[in-house]
This record gives structure tokens, C-alpha cells and sequence, in this order.
């Protein structure tokens, strides 16, 4: 259990804090139909893969890549991935623990327009109605009522910024809780599995509980019927969108968590006949069920705000973190025993926060203390640097203008970069080392190899699916904004340099491989011409395996593919 744990702590806390972005925007009757194709053909596989590849060779994201040392970049890559989104997320765990010390009152500091951080229009939601919106304002994008004015005025002082280039100083409210949340993670942390396999018991299984309580809650209350009938009418005139695939494909990747090295840093502690293949079924399976039963949550709550402010479903529903800190907190506000309420509420999105970012934060940590002796026999110390190295940087989040720095990062940080870097490893475990050899090595743990499908989504669908997410994520891409505000070109060239930053990394430690092999220039050329003929071997087993599937043809054509590279 506290193995499974450990696998869905980089997944259950995007069914609030990302999934449900897709979720609502799309509503996800017709969502959930890719979502579940796009979880068979790549998720399952992706995921199944880098648990088998963490148990069996029992290290970090980087010295797995002993399998096929050129790959070493991708390693590094997903660790400095992780490593910048640990300078963000701890602040998002942040905000939720500041919620949760506003919250011990007896009347929500985010229910009335009374507060210093209110402005003069601050709209009272009991004298809230349609026709304050004006033309064509939904309102999810109402920036007037309380709990949009605690968010961004009392909490964020986004008014005191003019943009990202002006950051100001950092808040030393939000700052004293981001020192907690360090400190927190880090005696988590510090002993590694001694310490974070016993925090895992609570901050795991808590969440389930409160989302149970809140599922319960919610469908009682007036309207939630509607909410829900939204949530599940399929509408499949929206499967002819692309973006609905496109964010199918994009979401089930990120909602179980592969590339970021946390799945290979936590099966690496795994025993080495341990049933991967049944954990990654069992975990995969838990967290699709989790996503779709916390949709009934989210959209009760969605029916009862649009009931009580006499509006559409669609006119309530908002992505990311206006969902979590404004509309939800609002609805909160509401109910009888709010306070209540608003502490299970952030309560749960605190233990959710913190199991992600042991995940991420014990990634780097394996990752670089696997790969360097040093820091692992001075792991406390190691921790300790981590932990205060990206105190010190998010810093820059939870300034007046922090959270243009956090969309920034959210967006380019760990967005075409992770979907790169996955890409890779798929193609290193599967084209280069091997997918007969990688069968071979489950078959050593598990007693059995993977069957044909898996094979397949190894070597054909899950590279497939994941060239076609990055492709179509660099086509897509438009010009940073947050709200109404629009970024200067700078800072997305900023954005793309901290993407580059990490993808980089790939090719570099590739030209540095081949660059520090000794021996003469004819040497290093024999052993260029032995890696590709191994690619070209491994390419000419792949249309043996397509054989079993299609005609004849096919297998001679393999054939001749194999002699070619024999005689290469």
C-alpha cells in the first residue's frame, strides 16, 4: 500500500490543480472518451514501462540510462525538469496553507467587501446578479467579488504589480509559508523512505477521505443535479475538435505523472521481484476512476453556484487556480458551517501539494545522489540545498507580480519540455536498448514477458502519441498571457530558454559521450557505425514484430532490413 501510495503521489493532486482544467473547459462526457483511448494505447504502457525500469535496475532517472549510456541527457533533463517545478509548485502549497490559517475564523475573510484589500467596486455576491456582468462576461472571469479580491488583492497583491517586469518585493506572509512547506519537505525527505514511506500514510490516503466527504456534500446541495447532468452528457459533435484530442492526449500523459523521474526514483526502492505490472495496471486504473469520480464533486459544486447566481453551468466553470482559490473557496462561503468546510477543504489540498512535491523533490534527489557518491553519503546535507535552493528562487513567485513568474514556469517549465524528454526515453528504451532485451529483463523480475500489446505501445503507439503531443504543443503555441494581461516578448523568449534549457541536454551529453571516447578517429568511427548498426538491427526487429500481426510481406521485408545491417 505504501508502494501504491508512493506511485499515485505525482498523480491524485493534478485531478485538482490540472485535470480538472481540462475537465471543465471541455466538459469531459466527451473528454472522457479520448482520455480513456489515449490511457490505453500510451499511458498504461508509459507508465508500466518506467516502473519496470526503475525496479529492475534499482536506480535514479539518471544512472538508469546504464541500459544505454548516450541516453544519460534524458535523465538529467527530467531532473532539472523537476527541479524548476519544484521552484513553483511549493508556492501553490503556499497559498493553500495560508487559506488554511484564513479559514480559523468564524466568518471567511473572502464572504464580504469589508477588508482593506477590497476595492470600491467589490461586488457583494448577495446582491450579485446577471446583469452585473455586462455583455458577453462569464462569471468565472468576474475579478470583483470577494473571493476573487482575497485571491488576487489580499493574498497575490496582483493590483500593486504592473507585470512581470514589476516583481516587487516578496510577501513575508506568504513567505513565512513557503518557509514552513520547505521545512516541512524537508524532514520528509531527509532520511529518504524511512521518513517519506511514514508521511505517505496520511498525506496519501487523507485526500480520499475528504474527497468522499465533499462528493457527498456537494451532490445535496440545490442545483447540484444540473452540475452533474453537464458533467456526464456527452455532446459528440465536440469529438470532431482537435483540441479535445489534443488535450486528451496532453492530460493523461501529465495526470499519471510519467517523465518527471518520479516513477523510476520510487520503484528503484522497490524489491526486485515485485509485481510492477500489477501496479502499474492497479495505479493507472485508481487514478482514471479517481479523475472521474472527482468530477462529480467539482460539477455538484459548479450546479449549485450557477444556481444560486441564476446563471449557466458554463458561465461558473474556470481552469487552474481560479477553480481552487476563488470559485470553490466562494462556494464554500455559502454553506452552513463554512469554516468547517474551508479547513477539510484546504486541508486536502495541502497533503495533496506536499505529496507531489516529495515526488518531484525525491527525483532530484535520487536521481543526482545515485549518480554522485558524494551526495549520497551526505544526504541530509544534499537534501538541506535542495530544500533552500528552491526556497530561495520561488521567492520570485510569491512577490506582488510572483504569479506572472509562476505562469511563466508553469507554462514552459515542464510543458513541451516533458513531453521531449519522454519522447526520448521512450525511444532509448525501446529502439536502442531494446524491446526484446527490456522484455527479457521484466521476465527476470516478474517470471513472465510482456505481452504482444505492450511490445507494440513500446515500440510503435506510445513514441507515435508522444511525437505527435510535441508537435502539435510548438504548433499551438501562443503568446503568455494571465488574464487580461498579455507578456512582452521577452519573457516568452525567457520561457523558451528555460525549455531549451532542459531538452538541450539530450543532445549535448550525446556530442559529450562521443566527444570523451578514447581512442583514434577511426575507433570512434567503428563505434558510430556499431550504433547504428544496432539501431538498424533493433529497427529490423520491429517489422518482425509488426509480422505477427500483419501478412508475410512485412516479415520478408525484415528480412532483407536485417541482412543489410548485418552487411553494414
Amino acid at each position: 500500500w505504501v508502494l501504491l501510495s508512493w506511485y499515485l503521489l505525482p498523480t491524485f493532486q493534478r485531478q485538482w490543480l490540472i485535470q480538472l482544467q481540462c475537465l471543465i473547459i471541455l466538459f469531459p462526457g466527451a473528454f472522457l472518451i479520448p482520455y480513456i483511448l489515449f490511457l490505453i494505447i500510451a499511458g498504461m504502457p508509459l507508465f508500466y514501462m518506467e516502473l519496470a525500469l526503475g525496479q529492475y535496475n534499482r536506480e535514479g532517472a539518471a544512472t538508469v540510462w546504464k541500459i544505454c549510456p548516450v541516453f544519460k541527457g534524458v535523465g538529467y533533463a527530467v531532473i532539472l525538469i523537476a527541479l524548476y517545478v519544484g521552484f513553483y509548485y511549493n508556492v501553490i502549497i503556499a497559498w493553500s496553507l495560508y487559506y488554511l490559517f484564513s479559514s480559523f475564523t468564524f466568518e471567511l475573510p473572502w464572504t464580504n467587501c469589508d477588508n482593506s484589500w477590497n476595492s470600491p467596486n467589490c461586488t457583494d455576491p448577495k446582491l450579485f446578479n446577471a446583469s452585473v456582468l455586462g455583455n458577453g462576461t462569464k462569471y468565472s472571469k468576474y475579478k470583483l467579488t470577494p473571493a476573487a479580491e482575497f485571491y488576487e488583492r489580499g493574498v497575490l497583491h496582483l493590483h500593486e504589480s504592473r507585470g512581470i517586469h514589476d516583481l516587487g518585493l516578496p510577501r513575508w506572509q506568504l513567505s513565512l509559508c513557503l518557509l514552513v512547506v520547505v521545512i516541512i519537505l524537508f524532514f520528509s525527505l531527509w532520511k529518504g523512505v524511512k521518513t517519506s514511506g511514514k508521511v505517505v500514510w496520511i498525506t496519501a490516503t487523507l485526500p480520499y477521505v475528504v474527497l468522499f466527504v465533499l462528493l457527498i456534500h456537494g451532490i445535496t446541495l440545490p442545483g447540484a443535479y444540473n452540475g452533474i447532468n453537464a458533467y456526464l452528457h456527452i455532446d459528440f459533435r465536440r469529438l470532431k475538435e482537435a483540441t479535445v484530442w489534443i488535450d486528451a492526449a496532453t492530460q493523461i500523459f501529465y495526470s499519471l505523472g510519467a517523465g518527471f523521474g518520479v516513477l523510476i526514483a520510487f520503484a528503484s526502492y522497490n524489491k526486485f521481484d515485485n509485481n510492477c505490472y500489477r501496479d502499474a495496471l492497479l495505479t493507472s486504473t485508481i487514478n482514471c476512476v479517481t479523475s472521474f469520480i472527482s468530477g462529480f464533486a467539482i460539477f455538484s459544486i459548479l450546479g449549485y453556484m450557477a444556481h444560486e447566481h441564476k446563471v449557466k453551468i458554463e458561465d461558473v466553470a474556470t481552469e487552474g487556480a481560479g477553480l481552487v482559490f476563488i470559485l470553490y473557496p466562494e462556494a464554500i462561503s455559502t454553506l452552513s458551517g463554512s469554516t468547517f468546510w474551508a479547513v477539510v477543504f484546504f486541508i486536502m489540498l495541502l497533503t495533496l501539494g506536499i505529496d507531489s512535491s516529495m515526488g518531484g523533490m525525491e527525483a532530484v534527489i535520487t536521481g543526482l545522489a545515485d549518480d554522485f557518491q558524494i551526495l549520497k553519503q551526505h544526504r541530509k546535507l544534499f537534501t538541506f540545498g535542495v530544500s533552500f535552493g528552491t526556497f530561495l528562487l520561488a521567492l520570485f513567485c510569491i512577490t506582488n507580480g510572483g504569479i506572472y513568474v509562476l505562469t511563466l514556469l508553469d507554462t514552459f517549465a515542464a510543458g513541451t519540455s516533458i513531453l521531449f524528454a519522454v519522447l526520448m526515453e521512450a525511444i532509448g528504451v525501446s529502439w536502442f536498448y531494446g524491446v526484446d532485451r527490456f522484455s527479457e529483463d521484466i521476465q527476470q523480475m516478474m517470471g513472465f514477458k510482456p505481452g504482444l500489446y505492450w511490445r507494440l505501445c513500446w515500440k510503435f503507439v506510445s513514441p507515435a502519441f508522444l511525437l505527435f503531443v510535441v508537435i502539435v504543443s510548438i504548433i499551438n503555441f501562443k503568446p503568455l498571457t494571465y488574464d487580461d494581461y498579455t507578456f512582452p516578448l521577452w519573457a516568452n523568449r525567457i520561457g523558451w530558454g528555460i525549455a531549451l534549457s532542459s531538452m538541450i541536454l539530450v543532445p549535448a551529453y550525446i556530442i559529450y559521450k562521443f566527444m570523451n571516447v578514447r581512442g583514434t578517429f577511426k575507433e570512434v568511427s567503428r563505434m558510430l557505425i556499431n550504433v547504428i548498426k544496432c539501431f538498424c538491427f533493433s529497427y529490423s526487429q520491429n517489422l518482425l514484430l509488426l509480422s505477427d500481426l500483419l501478412d508475410p510481406i512485412i516479415r520478408w521485408t525484415g528480412a532483407l532490413r536485417l541482412d543489410y545491417c548485418i552487411l553494414f
